[in-house]
């Protein structure tokens, strides 16, 4: 006789909106043994599971999922690092409604198994009992890696490599480890000290992690290619796109790489205790309708903002965000102006923003991305009271590398061009793979880039 499947997910415990406004502590609070082993009694053990092909790591998802279920939570978290060296990471911010939990056969009828909740819950579970386990590193072999960037994609190279027994250094620009994970997701959503843990155990393999080291001014990939046998450049997408509207040069206008990155790497939500002053603005509009959006607005809250709106030109349908991350802007009170498109900002004499002036929009037929194209309506034009904007319309990758490495392929975005499946460049000994190929994308995705570009690493350095 068949189980009974209860057609819902478990909830996650999470702070209530009254109160994680007032702070930037976590806001989900993550399962209890007894919840998380109530959810992995749901999965069905499918004989064909479709999650692990929608997970871009390859996980095993219905075998770590069984251990959960049992009690084995030892067994669930050695099958989970198996094949992903951030599962802390990915269990918070990785879009698996989109991904694993997109194609789970429950979620045909049924919401899916919770398949990232349970992610995290093994991999804190892990933390809190102290017994961290590493795989077995294979013997020492005599060819030597460096990894550009300490971001998803590069900790993942760094890890598989190895593991497989290679000797890799990995060089952070920063002064602190992580990438996107520590200078672009804010606390309340990826605490810096689950961040920090997970860069501690890449280094417990055996990783050599090089601080305050910008690959094309310190050093050029070339003068690296002198002393390492093949370069992963996993850099990022660092810098930010503007609107171009009149008025983005005025005081109190922010790109969202530099809002997030004051606040998150530079604990600017600690002034004074921490010295990176940021200013505490009363309206915010913060533009776009993707996760880098939510996270500012968000972050616009508990800085003390009397009102923010997220301005986003097409409607709730369309936005990109994860719709957790909408929803909880939502509890949190963020007001959301959809169909609406900034023109112009504009500010008092002595240069600081005031105001802004919108266009009331339309949605058309849909455009390349599938989405129905935003269409403006003439006449409509309206003004709002601001004193701080962020721009978090996307990213392109910081120039540098490029600029700086002779003979590397290069697409219009600015973006290193790559082999999808392999990672390979147009130099030899040179791969890449995450944002700085792809443009700003997910987490999970910039790994998947990271292990296809560690196993053609090993494929190449062992012929």
């Amino acid at each position: 006789m068949s189980k009974s499947i209860d057609p819902k997910k478990r909830p996650m415990p999470k702070q209530e909106p009254f109160e994680r406004i007032k702070n930037f502590e976590e806001v989900a609070l993550g399962y209890t043994p007894e919840l998380a082993r109530e959810e992995a009694s749901r999965c069905l053990s499918c004989k064909k599971p479709l999650c692990i092909d929608g997970c871009p790591v390859g996980i095993d998802i219905p075998r770590f999922i069984q251990y959960v279920a049992d009690g084995d939570f030892s067994g669930g978290i050695r099958k989970l690092k198996e094949k992903n060296a951030l599962p802390a990471v990915c269990g918070r911010v990785c879009p698996q409604e989109d991904q694993c939990e997109k194609v789970c056969i429950l979620g045909k009828k049924n919401e899916p198994v919770a398949i990232g909740r349970l992610e995290r819950f093994l991999a804190d579970w892990e933390a809190a009992s102290g017994a961290i386990e590493k795989p077995d590193i294979a013997p020492p072999k005599k060819k030597r890696v460096a990894v550009v960037g300490s971001g998803p994609a590069g900790i993942t190279v760094a890890s598989d490599l190895a593991l497989l027994g290679y000797e890799v250094a990995m060089f952070e620009a920063l002064h602190e480890a992580g990438g996107v994970l520590t200078y672009g997701i804010p606390e309340f959503r990826l605490p810096k000290a689950i961040v920090k843990r997970e860069v501690e155990y890449v280094r417990s393999l055996g990783v050599k992690l090089y601080l305050d080291f910008i690959v094309g001014k310190t050093r050029t990939v070339d003068n690296l290619l002198e002393e390492f046998d093949a370069i992963f450049i996993g850099a990022g997408a660092g810098l930010p796109w503007f609107m171009e509207i009149p008025g983005e040069n005025l005081n109190g206008v922010y790109s969202a790489n530099e809002y997030l990155t004051r606040c998150n790497l530079m604990k600017g939500f600690r002034f004074p205790a921490y010295n990176t002053p940021l200013k505490r603005a009363s309206h915010v509009a913060v533009f776009g309708g993707g996760n880098v959006a939510m996270d500012s607005a968000r972050t616009a809250l508990r800085l003390g903002a009397d009102e923010v709106h997220i301005v986003y030109r097409r409607s709730r349908s369309e936005m990109p965000a994860r719709i957790e991350e909408i929803e909880n802007a939502e509890e949190e009170g963020v007001i959301f102006d959809y169909l609406t498109l900034p023109i112009r900002l504009i500010g008092d004499e002595q240069g600081w923003l005031t105001e802004m002036e919108c266009l009331r929009m339309e949605l058309g037929e849909p455009d390349e991305s599938g989405r129905r194209r935003p269409v403006p309506i003439k006449g409509s034009e309206f003004r709002m009271k601001v004193d701080a904007a962020v721009c978090a319309i996307g990213n392109s990758p910081n120039p540098l590398i490029p600029m700086t490495t002779p003979g590397l392929d290069i697409g219009k975005k600015g973006n290193i061009e790559a082999d999808e499946a392999t990672g390979k460049t147009s130099r030899e000994g040179i791969w890449a793979g995450g944002d700085v190929v792809t443009g700003a994308a997910t987490v999970i995705s910039a790994m998947g880039a990271g292990r296809k570009a560690a196993k053609s690493i090993h494929e190449t350095l062992c012929k």
